[in-house]
């Protein structure tokens, strides 16, 4: 579970870091790995064998050496695109995938409930509007909101009205705001998950005409595009991004599409687009991301191992995670 905000100090010189095995961390915690290897919403094969690659390049152990307590919980049930008809052409394979998000919901919700913070390892994007869903309807049982931090070449901002692909893993932010399509927005009976103050869209740079109307639609309040990240840094555009998502909020789900990153660093990705954050730009996001100690839940999507370089987009995705629970340089 996340630490009180007032208990972290903001200067790097009073925090009380322990050490295991001479690396730097933060206070432990008790994380669950779980997998969701759907790639129905996206044309595209071969993200389903993303949390494979991941646990091969080491998550789990590289966790434990920060000292955090890891468990694997498995994968989520998913159907095969082989078994299924596409059903609805602007929305394709909706309600597998909102089959699957539910069940990635409760796995989530499960996981807040015994105070294991969840891990979760994609699988196409349009699963985080499960696993999203499962963080907010812990928290609204509390009363409380989240914030939602979304690092992504694209805004994931379509509906089946605007998309020009009918590919569902171009709308899950879209699904979660509030926007639909309805088997997704509807998870837990009740929509937005969140809300349109306490979300950060961060690095995009591949955004269709029409998610432009969806996005100004929204009043999504932070959208920090690559142009941002290069005039003003990573450091004060990810500060930014993470008052916006939490004021008000009671931590934040941070959504990392690997596609974020430039396929320089990241090449085995499902939708790779040119001129994204470099290593060590996402590593100082999640540096900081960990500095301020909020975060409720994590995942990692879009890893696609049939177009990778001997897993160098699993292992990097590694990297990150351990970063944003507390890995440090010195």
């Amino acid at each position: 579970m996340p630490w009180p905000e007032n208990s972290l100090p903001r200067n790097r010189s009073l925090r009380e870091p322990t050490l295991h095995g001479g690396v730097q961390c933060l206070p432990p915690r008790r994380i669950r790995i779980l997998g969701v290897p759907l790639d129905l919403g996206q044309s595209r094969r071969g993200v389903d064998m993303g949390p494979s690659a991941v646990r091969v390049a080491g998550l789990q152990a590289r966790l434990e050496t920060l000292g955090h307590h890891v468990t694997d919980g498995g994968n989520v049930a998913v159907h095969l695109p082989e078994n299924r008809d596409v059903g609805e052409e602007r929305a394709k394979y909706v309600h597998e995938i909102a089959e699957t998000c539910a069940k990635a919901a409760e796995m989530v919700l499960e996981a807040l409930a015994e105070g294991v913070t969840p891990v979760i390892l994609g699988g196409d994007h349009s699963l985080a509007t499960g696993t999203v869903s499962g963080v907010a309807e812990f928290y609204r049982r509390q009363q409380k909101k989240i914030g939602l931090v979304w690092l992504d070449a694209h805004s994931d901002m379509n509906t089946p009205e605007s998309s020009p692909t009918g590919n569902v893993h171009g709308m899950p932010l879209a699904a979660l705001l509030g926007l639909g399509p309805a088997p997704l927005s509807e998870l837990f009976g009740w929509s937005p998950k969140v809300a349109p103050e306490h979300t950060a869209l961060v690095g995009v740079r591949d955004i269709d005409a029409t998610e432009k109307e969806n996005i100004l639609r929204a009043g999504i309040a932070g959208v920090y595009t690559m142009r941002d990240i290069d005039e003003r840094g990573m450091r004060a555009v990810m500060e930014e991004a993470l008052q916006v998502a939490g004021e008000g909020s009671a931590g934040y789900h941070v959504s990392l599409d690997m596609d974020w990153i430039d396929p320089e660093d990241a090449p085995g990705v499902g939708t790779p687009v040119r001129g994204g954050a470099t290593y060590r730009e996402a590593h100082l996001a999640m540096e900081i991301l960990a500095d301020r100690g909020r975060l409720l839940s994590f995942e990692v999507v879009e890893i696609n191992p049939v177009i990778d370089e001997r897993n160098r987009t699993a292992e990097l995705a590694v990297e990150l995670v351990c970063s944003a629970f507390g890995k440090k340089i010195l």
